[in-house]
């Protein structure tokens, strides 16, 4: 099936945000080729500064609780849409498709091949395209372009970094503890980085306040940025970094989607799952010498090997070089 003169088209991803932004370039392409179709997006209201001031959105419909769920559905029946694009592909996602009606397109995600990975090691996902660029291909007629992520901020928005000095941020944050490199080692980088002349600014969400505040008590000099989810804000601060130092995490997509290059330093996860920066410089640093990697597609809230080798085996020192290459490429 291909879209035949769309007026209207609903989009649905709930969360998270990563995954949210790792839409923009289908929107982007999208409007692109059908200027005159509206289109619209469903997203969870957490989710939903990472679309709210996209200009090839007309409406961005949100909802947090049941309630507004359904009445986000009642909503969107009255809507009247040529198409729906589901690239959520949950329960949720298809009750909405089946309650619209409408032709519809849907994300197929590679379950099966993620699930021989993490449980047999069974790497049948080697060949597999980004997230944005299988997003994108959802529409049979639609192809990706060169451009990467798009996050749009507020005119009003203002950076709080003010230093003369080259910054470089770290985001040591993500939702899993198995996506996390350890807070020391960040600190023994970020020290190192000061004695360079850079500027260090620590960038993380509500969840992230306490290891961003433990992690600038350790770096010299450095100011914690970390904030209540304030995504606008956090976006600023980061364009103004030469270089975000992240984990993989919904930072490491932020970082991209204002044109940041990224240093990503993958622990339980593998690049192979498709959620990787894109369309910025970046280096992806991981330890490939582990059997038990990965042992989740998402991360874990502990290591049950009992040594997280996948984190502490990636030493500060190889973390420096690789962000001293990245910054000397740019």
């Amino acid at each position: 099936m291909k879209l035949n003169n769309p007026k209207k088209i609903l989009i649905i991803r709930f969360s998270s945000l990563g995954d949210v932004l790792l839409t923009t370039p289908l929107l982007r392409i999208l409007k692109n080729k059908y200027p005159k179709t509206e289109i619209d997006y469903l997203v969870k209201t957490s989710f939903s500064d990472a679309v709210k001031l996209n200009p090839n959105i007309k409406n961005v419909v949100s909802w947090q609780t049941e309630e507004e769920f359904h009445l986000a559905i009642i909503k969107l029946k009255n809507a009247k849409y040529d198409y729906v694009i589901d690239l959520q592909n949950n329960f949720r996602s298809k009750k909405i498709v089946s309650k619209l009606g409408k032709n519809s397109f849907c994300f197929k995600k590679p379950n099966i091949k993620k699930f021989l990975l993490v449980n047999f090691k069974l790497n049948l996902l080697k060949n597999e395209k980004s997230i944005p660029q299988r997003y994108v291909e959802v529409i049979p007629e639609l192809k990706i372009d060169e451009k990467g992520l798009e996050l749009f901020l507020p005119e009003e928005n203002k950076t709080q970094i003010f230093e003369d000095k080259p910054i470089i941020g770290l985001a040591p944050g993500a939702f899993h503890f198995t996506k996390r490199w350890p807070i020391d080692f960040y600190a023994e980088v970020g020290n190192k980085l000061t004695n360079e002349g850079f500027k260090i600014v620590i960038l993380g969400g509500k969840s992230d306040r306490e290891i961003c505040n433990l992690l600038s008590i350790k770096i010299d000099r450095s100011i914690d940025l970390s904030n209540d989810n304030k995504l606008f804000e956090t976006a600023s601060n980061m364009k103004k970094c030469k270089l975000v130092i992240c984990n993989d995490s919904g930072l490491m997509h932020t970082a991209t989607a204002v044109g940041t290059p990224v240093i990503a330093i993958f622990g339980s996860t593998v690049k192979e799952f498709g959620f990787v920066p894109f369309g910025v410089k970046n280096l992806i640093i991981e330890n490939n010498n582990l059997s038990c990697r990965p042992c989740s597609h998402i991360g874990k809230s502990t290591c049950k090997k009992k040594h997280f080798n996948c984190m502490n085996q990636i030493f500060p020192n190889l973390v420096y070089k690789k962000t001293i290459q990245l910054l000397s490429s740019l």
